[in-house]
């Protein structure tokens, strides 16, 4: 199991629009092959900042499977220009403690 992190910084006074468009696009994550599930969280302190993360089966199902696919340009055309600036993408794998 992989999980995809991103911080998400929204333009000012968009966050409303781009939590609505992000219900939109979570159906498009959640119906590809390899996905296993995704939460959204938003920042207490900070305003227009939300926590995305993405649970994989494994990497290639997310950069590969996922962004090679034509669903991820929907995802794209739906959610990309609320980003300011735009996210660095993170990946981590479980340490079994």
């Amino acid at each position: 199991m992989i999980l995809e992190a991103a911080f998400l910084n929204i333009k000012p006074a968009l966050e409303g629009d781009f939590e609505s468009a992000f219900k939109k696009a979570s159906s498009i994550i959640s119906s590809m092959n390899g996905y296993s599930s995704h939460e959204l969280h938003k920042c207490m302190e900070v305003k227009g900042k939300y926590l995305l993360l993405v649970r994989w089966e494994s990497l290639e199902a997310h950069t590969i499977g996922f962004r090679d696919s034509p669903e991820y340009q929907e995802w794209k055309r739906l959610l990309h220009h609320f980003y300011e600036p735009f996210p660095t993408v993170e990946h981590f794998e479980e340490v079994k403690i």
